[in-house]
């Protein structure tokens, strides 16, 4: 499974490149919105950083308009996925978009059948909002899990299943058990994914019992120099 973290925000996506583990980046104009950057020298920027697809949303929701934006984004950077919404424009422009050879995200999708459009219609990733529907009374995973079996029967569907709206580990976990390709996450999730409290008592009992030895690893010429 990838990894994406869902922010706009600069310093945290450089802390977590910088790990090894981040292999993209989700946003949208809320999180934009809060960044208060340029928005087009934010995408430069990021895209800069993370090798991995890095998702910029259209902000019009007509088919000329959103067009026009996505052309414009995919200027941007080579690894630039325009994000368009899944609505009938939004699915035409994805058409246009992915048959140009660019890498297409389609957002908002809270249904198996919208998946299967977007598959259709050549989207790059699709992206499921479990959490949200979650919120609404409904089980977000079970979507997921409907659209993993769905692609899973057309081996000519190259759509990745990115899975949104991530509250928790526990969202990932059951969507990597599902097959999802990708889950994008807020980086505080992605930071809990270290977190095991048998994980802190045991390295805490192995430092107190090396503390015990005396002993250093590195000669103590190195050790000073360090």
């Amino acid at each position: 499974m990838k990894f994406f973290i869902d922010t706009a925000d600069l310093s945290e996506i450089k802390d977590l490149a910088d790990t090894g583990l981040l292999d993209g980046v989700t946003t949208n104009p809320s999180l934009v919105a809060k960044s208060g950057r340029d928005f087009v020298q934010l995408v430069r920027e990021i895209c800069d950083v993370v090798p991995g697809p890095v998702s910029a949303e259209v902000a019009s929701t007509d088919f000329d308009s959103m067009l026009a934006e996505g052309k414009y984004l995919a200027t941007l950077a080579p690894n630039v996925a325009v994000k368009v919404p899944l609505t009938p424009a939004g699915l035409k422009v994805c058409k246009t978009l992915s048959d140009a050879g660019t890498m297409v995200n389609v957002t908002l999708c809270f249904s198996a059948a919208q998946a299967l459009l977007a598959a259709k219609a050549g989207a790059t990733f699709i992206s499921p909002f479990v959490g949200r529907l979650d919120d609404v009374g409904q089980n977000g995973m079970e979507l997921i899990a409907d659209i993993c079996t769905i692609y899973a029967q057309y081996p000519n569907l190259d759509t990745e299943v990115l899975v949104a709206s991530i509250r928790n580990p526990i969202h990932i976990i059951e969507a990597a058990k599902m097959g999802a390709h990708v889950a994008t996450m807020p980086p505080s999730v992605l930071r809990q994914l270290y977190q095991h409290p048998l994980t802190d008592k045991g390295l805490a009992q192995f430092v107190a019992d090396w503390a015990k030895t005396g002993q250093s690893i590195l000669p103590k010429s190195k050790a000073a120099a360090e």
